[in-house]
């Protein structure tokens, strides 16, 4: 059943670190989004690596060949436009849709910033080490106490306060900040210990929410030349152990989002029960 109301709710996917999963996140909710029968379309604001792009004409590609129908998102590469160029084409390409899906590159981008500041629900895959900690707050070297919010953290709040003023006047949303731990398996327990605690700390100071994303796992590297997800039961063959589990797991992270008319992590746990 369709949620299309008269502006699109805006998932935007942003870390100014590379390398934490973003673009891998971005597509397999925005086809999780589409098997729910949601209209999905996506725009990828990196053109020079275009890895979301590139993604779903490997999908598409996959699904002429094979002569089947794979849910998915129409997707479009912007590149040199500004921001309000970029709002133009986004109200004409996603009239419509119930989704609109934003993969920004992992480096700083005036149009990333815009992008992020403009969306419903910001999506900040990092993974789980201080290193990547290090772009929403800095810690003490010995007690891993957090010090202060780092430059990217201050920007998004910001935003949140600039929105929130706009909000009832706009009708719109207040901006939901989703901060999603990625590879939380290859973490040393204490480690991992550590990290929680200075995440929940920083989320009181700022205002996100924290919830579980993807483990490392091999198969998302080799389902990017398919443009296949873990989603795809009847194109994937025989699937092991671990990959039932990565994608229960996605499921998992699709309910944390909470996103409008879309299984609650509730709902999504009592159907897993039974």
């Amino acid at each position: 059943m369709s949620v299309t109301t008269a502006r699109p709710h805006r998932i935007t996917f942003a870390n100014e670190k590379g390398g934490t999963g973003k673009s891998t996140t971005a597509v397999h909710v925005a086809v999780a989004l589409a098997y729910s029968g949601k209209r999905v379309v996506a725009f990828d604001v990196d053109p020079r690596q275009r890895t979301m792009d590139r993604y779903f004409e490997n999908r598409a590609a996959t699904a002429a060949k094979r002569g089947v129908d794979l849910p998915t998102a129409a997707c479009h590469v912007v590149e040199g436009l500004s921001p309000e160029e970029f709002e133009a084409l986004a109200a004409r390409e996603a009239a419509g849709a119930d989704f609109i899906v934003v993969d920004t590159p992992g480096r700083d981008d005036p149009l990333a910033r815009h992008a992020a500041a403009e969306s419903d629900t910001l999506v900040t895959p990092m993974n789980d080490s201080f290193v990547d900690f290090d772009l929403i707050g800095q810690v003490e070297g010995e007690s891993f106490k957090v010090r202060k919010l780092s430059f990217y953290a201050e920007l998004i709040w910001e935003a949140r306060l600039k929105r929130s003023k706009a909000t009832l006047e706009q009708q719109r949303r207040q901006m939901d900040w989703v901060v999603v731990r990625n590879r939380t398996g290859y973490t040393e327990a204490r480690n991992m210990a550590r990290i929680e605690k200075a995440l929940t700390e920083m989320s009181k100071r700022v205002g996100f929410r924290i919830a579980k994303g993807l483990s490392e796992r091999v198969i998302y590297r080799e389902l990017f030349p398919s443009g296949l997800t873990l989603l795809d039961k009847g194109q994937l063959g025989d699937l092991g152990t671990s990959h039932l589990v990565a994608r229960q797991e996605l499921r998992g992270l699709v309910a944390g989002l909470r996103l409008p008319g879309v299984m609650s992590a509730e709902e999504e746990a009592r159907e897993v029960a039974a």
